[in-house]
């Protein structure tokens, strides 16, 4: 890679590139549909992959947490990545980036990459914005569908499929689409497990399957009832039922004989998602007013049930009865009103409203002296402190954004946030606090030629906080223990963070090359702290353990190879380095921050041969080695880096239909994990145990066939 990163930039100055683009003063570069017409494009998706640097605008500055709830976005905010006819969509669950494969390429007029600030944009611009204009139309109507099936290494075949609706009418614009994808897992895993002086003591093999099937309906629907006003509303709704099958052999060498115990798992669960969003706008003659509203919940339930039987007895006897349910909702409203102050200067005020809420309920039975219940699995029912709990959130957002375009190459977004809010819990505990933040930001942008742009951005985030994270929870991170306490003092973390930004177009759309510094300065980070009764009972659970700070450079190289003599051939490099540490009480060390690793870097090679209708590509990732531990008050896991190689060919045949074959994890990589487990405090360094884990899910293979009617 150290030959390959320098050759690559050598050659930005230097390129012969294919195809046309316009650059104009503002730094937005535009691709009309003509651009991709050789290509034959059936989705929006299809045109996106032939822009050189389009990761980059769809991916934004997203900050990794350690769970998913944490990387939502804190209520609708100001920032998106997409826009549709230069409007962003009211959906989080239901946001734009999941229409692009629902809008076919025919209603493309042309797609904008906007890399400046302007009052005139429906968004804060983060980074990079990608622009959808659809054609305007008196009438047209598409209907686009893709059926297909994986296989995984287990020999399951499972289907997918979509089916997409849309069309214009007037002054209506609509896309009614229908979606089945498999969420299908066979995962083989072996673990051993030893003694401080490396003897062998113990070893775990399971197979694991997960059949998930997941199914979707979703709808957008746009009117224009004058050409001052626009309405739109959106609408999701999706449901799985992923159970999911364990099968455990552990070997215990340690005793003489060797002895083997059998652990079966059944693991029913139910996912149940909608969301409804909507936006209204008028334009005055120099102003303009935006309402959008947001309701969207969550089901999941989830009962893990384990059963153990000593061979060669074949009777098998109830070990585990852990049911976990949660119901998570939010209701949010946002209004603003903008306007022109004078040229080249504007102003917008507005209000955002956001009520989020969480149920969640926990029980437990295990094999224990006591009356059993049928109820729990035929075992005996323990009580959980904080098992049952609703948890909800009333926040108010002001926020006044101002845009000045300085000169015709320097413009200047500035912003300023006041959020309060209100967390309550109730239920086995009882707890209210409020709290109130002020969040600025600034961003400036110099566009020194219409190729390359400098940008500078400041700003100070709050993180979303995991209500699951308030009451007691399932322990996703270690089999020894079944559950982990709640927290109802868990606070937000805070952000400033600091990003300095190059981005450079080659001409004649030969490419992009982005490199970002940044530095993270964080407040009340979150990771496990101790909750122990006593030394000889240690328990932890998520808190706010101090300061850390996160740095480093991410840099992305997109460039054609029409100078090695490949037209339509595009190559993509990326290498991510990144630092970070914290002072950390439970384990009395300094630690990274947790989920930052050491970094990655990544390929990608795209070759498109018109002539033939085929294209055809590689993606490969790995993660740079000792990437990310995990600090827990008597042990710590060492996650092992990821490495993916993906391929894929496409063939457009008969009746314009797409054909697609796609090869996933090539390498069969092994995902593996270390773990050192301590007795006591790990902080006392008395080592009991050393656990080394890898687990492959396989190859996976798959052909799709898409088209337009």
């Amino acid at each position: 890679m150290t030959k390959i990163i320098p050759l690559l930039l050598c050659t930005l100055f230097a390129a012969n590139a294919v195809g046309q683009v316009s650059n104009s003063e503002n730094a937005t570069i535009s691709y009309p549909a003509a651009y991709f017409e050789e290509y034959s494009p059936v989705t929006v998706n299809d045109m996106l992959d032939r822009i050189p640097g389009i990761s980059l605008a769809l991916e934004g500055e997203v900050i990794p947490r350690i769970n998913s709830q944490q990387n939502q976005q804190r209520g609708l905010g100001g920032s998106d990545q997409i826009l549709i006819n230069g409007k962003r969509m009211a959906g989080k669950s239901n946001e734009a980036r999941a229409q692009l494969d629902r809008i076919p390429a025919a209603q493309v007029e042309y797609i904008e990459i906007v890399r400046s600030n302007s009052a005139d944009l429906d968004v804060q611009n983060s980074g990079q914005l990608v622009n959808i204009v659809l054609k305007e139309s008196v009438s047209a109507n598409s209907i686009s569908g893709e059926l297909g099936a994986t296989l995984f290494q287990d020999g399951k075949l499972a289907p997918i499929g979509s089916f997409s609706f849309s069309g214009q009418s007037a002054r209506l614009n609509y896309v009614l689409s229908a979606d089945i994808k498999s969420g299908y897992e066979a995962m083989e895993s072996f673990e051993t497990s030893r003694s401080p002086d490396l003897s062998l003591v113990e070893t775990r093999a399971f197979d694991r399957i997960r059949d998930q099937t997941t199914y979707s309906l979703n709808s957008s629907v746009v009117y224009n009832p004058s050409d001052s006003d626009r309405l739109a509303v959106n609408g999701l709704f999706s449901k799985a039922d992923p159970p999911v099958e364990l099968l455990r052999t552990i070997t215990d060498l340690a005793s003489s004989p060797a002895s083997e115990l059998l652990e079966r798992e059944h693991i029913p669960a139910t996912q149940e998602n909608w969301e409804l969003g909507g936006d209204y706008q008028h334009n005055f003659s120099n102003s303009r007013f935006k309402a959008l509203f947001i309701a969207n919940e969550r089901n999941n339930s989830v009962a893990r049930q384990r059963f153990v039987s000593y061979p060669p007895a074949t009777s098998e006897s109830p070990n585990l009865f852990l049911d976990t349910r949660s119901n998570y909702r939010e209701r949010i409203f946002r209004s603003s009103y903008s306007w022109n102050l004078e040229q080249g200067q504007g102003l917008e005020l507005g209000l955002e409203r956001a009520q989020t809420i969480q149920h969640s309920q926990l029980r437990l039975g295990l094999p224990v002296k006591g009356t059993s219940s049928p109820a729990y699995g035929n075992l005996v029912p323990i009580k959980v402190p904080n098992a049952i709990s609703k948890v909800e959130e009333i926040r108010y957002e002001g926020f006044a954004i101002h845009n000045w375009q300085i000169n015709s190459r320097i413009s200047l977004e500035s912003s300023l946030l006041y959020e309060v809010s209100e967390i309550s819990q109730s239920g086995e505990v009882s707890n209210t606090r409020d709290f109130d933040f002020i969040k600025p930001k600034i961003d400036l942008r110099y566009n020194m030629t219409n190729s390359l742009q400098l940008r500078l951005s400041i700003d100070k985030d709050i993180s979303q906080l995991s209500f699951a994270d308030f009451s007691a929870n399932t322990n996703e991170r270690d089999e020894d223990q079944d559950t982990i306490s709640g927290n109802p003092e868990l606070e937000q973390e805070e952000w400033w963070r600091y990003t300095l930004n190059a981005d450079y177009r080659l001409l004649d759309d030969g490419g992009a090359w982005n490199t970002r510094l940044f530095y993270y300065d964080i407040s009340k980070a979150i990771g496990r702290i101790d909750i122990s009764n006593s030394p000889a009972s240690l328990q932890a659970t998520n808190g706010n353990v101090g300061d850390g700070t996160v740095y480093g450079v991410d840099s992305n190289l997109s460039i054609r190879l029409g100078f090695v003599g490949l037209d339509r051939a595009l190559l993509t490099a990326g290498i991510l380095l990144q630092e970070s540490y914290i002072d950390d009480p439970l384990i009395a060390r300094e630690r990274r921050v947790v989920p930052f690793d050491r970094g990655n870097f990544r390929f990608g090679f795209r070759h498109d041969i018109p002539a033939l209708n085929v294209n055809y590509g590689f993606n490969y990732r790995d993660g740079i080695d000792g990437n990310r531990p995990f600090w827990d008050i008597d042990n710590v896991q060492y996650i092992g880096s990821n490495s993916f190689l993906n391929f894929y060919a496409e063939k457009v045949g008969f009746a314009g239909f797409t054909f697609r074959f796609e090869a996933e994890n090539l390498l069969d990589h092994e995902s593996c994990r270390m773990r050192y487990r301590y007795q006591g405090y790990l902080r006392d360094g008395l080592l009991r145990e050393i656990e080394d884990q890898c687990s492959t899910v396989g190859v996976l293979y798959s052909i799709k066939v898409r088209g337009n009617f």
